[in-house]
């Protein structure tokens, strides 16, 4: 069973993601900021990371950086999902290494699910 580990502070979409991810049968772990983020990365070593990038403390930027320079976590996926559209931001995510780049308004928990499908196959 594939594990997702979410990384992101705001509660209610971090629950609505995860029950989804759930009914599709996957195993999730969750981080609310991005040192506890990192931690996760580390120990649950999933299959796949969503990732917020204004998060309490280290942002997702960071975070995205740490583990493409950690060996053993360069080659999990990330998907970043973010509130930040501007030009910039999504190509600083990308260039740091995200598979993908989502921006929340665009996006319904259903097509982020299609999104995490696509790239887990």
């Amino acid at each position: 069973m594939q594990k997702i580990l979410i990384i992101e502070d705001d509660k209610f979409l971090r629950e609505l993601i995860a029950q989804k991810l759930v009914k599709e049968g996957y195993n999730i772990a969750e981080a609310i900021d991005g040192e506890e983020g990192i931690k996760k990365v580390k120990s649950e070593q999933p299959d796949l990371v969503l990732l917020d990038l204004i998060l309490p403390g280290i942002d997702g930027f960071e975070v995205l950086s740490k583990m493409k320079e950690d060996s053993s976590l360069v080659s999990i996926p990330v998907i970043i999902l973010s509130n930040l559209g501007q030009k910039e931001d999504v190509e600083k995510g990308l260039k740091l290494g995200a598979a993908d780049y989502l921006i929340k308004a665009h996006f319904t928990p259903g097509e982020i699910i299609d999104k995490i499908k696509i790239i887990l196959k």
